[in-house]
């Protein structure tokens, strides 16, 4: 393969990891929730947090400069059997102000902020509820170290998947680096993070249902399947295809979707 090829699919395989980042980040559950509403003429633009890092109330902050306009929450904690607590926004100047309790990692709250003009009519900023959930603060020492594995893990899948289907002569080299990089990201420090954010270092297979960490598993067993054919085998260039779909299909899962999070229902 000559170099300006290798190039070429170098830059494909980040493009790919690029945009399969971006789409898992703005589909994830814990993406902010943004919109505008209209009232009386005026819009109001407003971003709702779905997650929480480390210790404290989480603060709600609206720029609603008619002062005239104020508003409530409701909320109560999401998966329990609280009835619904009523705030009143607070007003600072030109903005309103709504916090969350605090609650311990893994604990999630549900929302429902409203609007009101100064004939009372309430003007609703979603449709639904939002759930939030709080976590732990993860040492960037951990995060940062964690997050270019697991994108590097990507990029080498891409890349070795992409050498497989042109029959490349680096095919076993590429899947083993990416078995690599996908061990210390996903395996070594993944439970860190998790341990950090949520007080657990595995909460998926056979343990539980976290979908990250299952996610992580079945992409792991993925290329460790075809690590071991191309040993057996270096010209059985399908398996490195196949590993690489299945990290592919694994990625475009939304990130944090069935997360760790606390059955309130059961714990009082």
């Amino acid at each position: 393969m000559s170099l300006t090829k290798s190039i070429l699919l170098w830059v494909l395989a980040f493009v790919l990891m690029g945009a399969t980042a971006i789409y898992q980040r703005m589909t994830g559950p814990t993406y902010p929730v943004s919109g505008k509403v209209e009232i009386k003429g005026g819009k109001i633009e407003f971003s709702l947090p779905r997650s929480h890092d480390g210790s404290g109330n989480d603060l709600i902050k609206l720029e609603v400069k008619d002062q005239q306009i104020y508003g409530y929450m409701k909320y109560k904690r999401y998966k329990s059997h609280d009835e619904w607590a009523i705030q009143q926004l607070k007003r600072e100047g030109n903005y309103l102000y709504a916090s969350i309790p605090e609650q311990p990692p893994a604990g999630k709250v549900m929302y429902h902020i409203a609007l009101l003009d100064q004939d009372g009519k309430n003007y609703w900023l979603t449709n639904e509820p939002v759930i939030i959930r709080f976590k732990g603060v993860v040492p960037q020492t951990v995060l940062i170290p964690h997050i270019i594995a697991m994108f590097l893990a990507m990029v080498f899948s891409m890349r070795a998947g992409i050498e497989a289907i042109f029959n490349g002569n680096k095919t076993f080299t590429l899947s083993l680096w990416t078995l690599i990089l996908l061990t210390i990201g996903g395996l070594i420090l993944g439970p860190m993070v998790q341990n950090y954010a949520f007080g657990a270092y595995w909460t998926g297979w056979p343990f539980g249902h976290d979908l990250t960490d299952n996610k992580t598993l079945a992409a792991f067993i993925g290329w460790a399947i075809a690590i071991w054919r191309l040993k057996k085998n270096p010209n059985d260039r399908k398996w490195a295809i196949i590993a690489m779909i299945i990290l592919l299909a694994v990625y475009l899962i939304p990130h944090s979707v069935l997360g760790s999070e606390i059955d309130y229902t059961k714990t009082n």
